[in-house]
């Protein structure tokens, strides 16, 4: 398959350790990456340099073939767009917002328009200043979708999106792969890529960490665990468990980060009076500091 995005030791140096560097990555068209990592790792700053909205200080970047610094207007024709950052459009209705971006780009059909507006509850009569941050963002994925671009790029997209919106976000992910597009989210949030990424880069303090498919990277799976039992917790049972990192058992209360099967932690506790059970996911960060702690990079 040819290469949607295509990188070199792509790199923005901002200084003091901030940027990204070095990047080597490749993304198929037609699939569906996640470019995962921690707030700060690096992940605006790359997409605003295949977006040809930085300059690189050295390094690459190309989008189906285009260079994205020197073919920037070229690149932006192929890509729908949701920035990390929201622009402000001030009183400006949301029709008139499209309108506007449809000028723009020439490839903005007004039932499509409609139909994605539809499908993300928003009223487009609305000025934008009036608009939550979720109605704003819905704005940004219809002003991104609708064109039925070869590229979408989707920096933080569900950011204020509840969660009825946020499995319709999906939906259209999957709507826009079928027809044949090319998919590169970034995200903090693991369960996000899950849902829909054929492969995942991970990036950690400006450098790219990994890159596989989510089976590959099962290790980086983990919860967050807490279980309060009715009288004294199986200790052993939970000591000898592969995968529960950072156990603490603190009286009747246990808490850890746990990597394991979760039929091998219900076998763990079988049997004993558990008051309350929590499972939630990890930050980012706790899952970075566990799972590349050592010599993982």
């Amino acid at each position: 398959m040819t290469s949607a995005i295509h990188t070199e030791k792509l790199t923005k140096d901002y200084g003091a350790g901030r940027g990204i560097f070095a990047l080597d990555l490749e993304v198929s068209e037609g699939e569906v990456f996640g470019f995962l990592g921690p707030n700060g790792a690096g992940k605006t700053t790359t997409i605003k340099l295949l977006m040809g909205l930085t300059h690189a200080t050295h390094g690459s970047a190309t989008v189906f073939g285009l260079d994205a610094d020197r073919e920037a207007v070229a690149v932006k024709h192929r890509v729908g767009y949701v920035p990390g950052e929201l622009p402000q459009f001030g009183g400006w209705r949301g029709s008139e917002i499209v309108a506007y971006i449809a000028g723009l780009r020439g490839d903005i059909d007004d039932a499509e328009v409609e139909a994605i507006a539809k499908r993300l509850d928003l009223d487009l009569g609305r000025k934008y200043r009036e608009y939550s941050h979720g109605n704003k963002q819905k704005l940004a994925l219809l002003l991104a979708f609708t064109p039925k671009p070869a590229l979408l790029i989707l920096d933080e997209p569900t950011s204020g999106l509840d969660p009825l919106h946020q499995q319709e976000f999906y939906r259209l992910v999957r709507d826009a792969r079928t027809r044949g597009a090319t998919i590169f989210i970034s995200s903090h949030v693991l369960s996000e890529v899950e849902q829909i990424c054929d492969r995942v880069g991970i990036v950690r303090e400006g450098h790219l960490a990994t890159v596989g498919t989510l089976d590959e990277l099962t290790g980086i799976r983990a919860h967050r665990v807490r279980i309060e039992f009715a009288d004294a917790p199986p200790a052993e049972r939970l000591r000898s468990l592969n995968g529960f990192e950072g156990l603490a058992i603190d009286g009747r209360q246990v808490t850890g980060l746990y990597r394991g099967s979760f039929d091998e932690l219900l076998g763990a506790i079988a049997g004993a009076r558990v008051a309350t059970l929590e499972s939630r996911e990890p930050t980012l960060e706790e899952v970075f500091l566990s799972y590349y702690s050592g010599a993982t990079k």
